[in-house]
């Protein structure tokens, strides 16, 4: 019979246990808990980029793995991140999310630090001779930072593999573009979204969902030519789209207009898309002309807190700073045509999933790696899979 009952629905489906998820990996507290530790502590995560801290001073704070951090460039022009955390009593110290700053004071009892993370000032240190506190063993707990591509990379492991070694070549695609633009940040947006974060990962990574935008349909979507969509898949779960296979049209959706190669950014033509997401929660996406660099956060099983930083070479002039900003925005902006729809696919996924209604999610496209295959899906919940020491078809299952 077409329908299912209660049991055939409650059922796996008759897939390689590669090839679909079981719901728990969404809701259970247990699996969140454990992927903080054994997922987010281990891996490199993008934090910003440099421009956002060029000069001696500079700082970006954020929040990751439930930690509070805050990356600075120091005095002698070394980008380093230290938790946010004063060594006395656990306060937060840099409360704005971004600035100039020469040195760091906890506002709850005035110790400091200086930008090398060392404590540099106790008020009244003498009644603390008794007990023989020393405030140069007292400096800020520092994260391991590296910058590469002019991109600031974070991860709360000491004894974590070198960046290079984690990322390998799954940036080749922007390296170029990253180095030779002369970047900087020209917009900024943040969400919090009501769903756990695989659920608004797997909207990155399904490239079968492209018929869930109207514009995407109208502009990038040729059947016909799904062959010549070449897909890779990189060590530790980074994948890379785009290049061979893709291009825009965006003249074909109702008010847009072509766009200009001599308006893209170096590296690319104007009507390229390109995209690479470095495993788990840290992206690129190319559309010839803009750059947007993504991060997410998870909050916790139910919340996911999203950003977007929209990058343009600092030469541009007025004029094409405004083309810049409204090619940006046709897509990703706050009332585009792609990231708002994305937004809601997570949430209407968490809402059946979050609760246990829904049981399974089916990730079986083969397509020879081109196309629509559901390959990127596969590479990502194999390496979590690898790291959490059990399948997403089992997550309740240690193996």
């Amino acid at each position: 019979m077409p329908s299912r009952n209660a049991k055939s629905w409650a059922a796996a489906p008759a897939l390689p246990p590669t090839h679909y998820t079981q719901g728990d990996i969404y809701r259970d507290e247990a699996v969140f808990e454990e992927e903080q530790a054994r997922i987010f502590e281990k891996i490199w995560r993008l934090a910003c980029h440099e421009s956002e801290v060029a000069q001696p001073g500079d700082f970006r704070t954020l929040e990751f793995a439930g930690k509070p951090l805050v990356v600075v460039r120091g005095l002698d022009n070394v980008v380093r991140t230290f938790l946010n955390i004063c060594s006395h009593r656990g306060a937060r110290i840099v409360h704005e999310p971004a600035g100039n700053m020469k040195s760091m004071s906890c506002f709850f009892h005035l110790w400091r630090y200086d930008l090398t993370g060392a404590c540099t000032a106790i008020p009244r240190s003498e009644a603390y001779e008794t007990q023989r506190l020393d405030k140069s063993g007292l400096g800020l707990r520092e994260v391991k930072t590296e910058v590469r591509n002019k991109l600031v990379w974070v991860n709360l492991d000491d004894d974590c593999v070198p960046l290079a070694e984690y990322i390998g070549d799954a940036l080749e695609a922007f390296e170029h573009v990253l180095e030779e633009n002369d970047l900087e940040v020209f917009t900024y947006q943040q969400a919090t979204i009501d769903a756990n974060w695989k659920e608004w990962q797997e909207t990155n990574l399904d490239l079968y969902h492209e018929y869930m935008h109207v514009a995407l349909r109208k502009t990038q979507i040729d059947p016909s030519a799904m062959n010549k969509r070449e897909l890779r898949v990189y060590p530790n779960g980074h994948i890379r789209g785009g290049g061979s296979g893709y291009s825009a049209n965006y003249e074909s959706y109702d008010g847009w207009e072509k766009r200009e190669d001599s308006k893209a950014l170096r590296g690319l033509t104007a009507s390229d898309f390109r995209f690479t997401h470095i495993f788990p929660c840290s992206s690129m996406n190319a559309r010839g002309t803009v750059l947007r660099i993504s991060t997410f956060t998870p909050l916790n099983a139910h919340q996911t807190r999203i950003e977007w930083r929209g990058m343009s070479p600092k030469s541009d002039s007025p004029e094409d700073w405004e083309m810049r900003t409204e090619h940006y925005n046709q897509y990703w902006g706050p009332f585009g045509r792609n990231v708002p729809e994305d937004l809601v696919a997570a949430e209407l996924c968490e809402w059946n999933f979050g609760p246990g209604a829904a049981r399974y999610q089916i990730i079986a496209r083969e397509e020879g790696m081109r196309g629509q295959d559901d390959g990127f899906l596969r590479a990502f919940y194999q390496q979590w899979s690898t790291m959490m020491g059990r399948l997403a078809s089992q997550p309740m299952k240690s193996q």
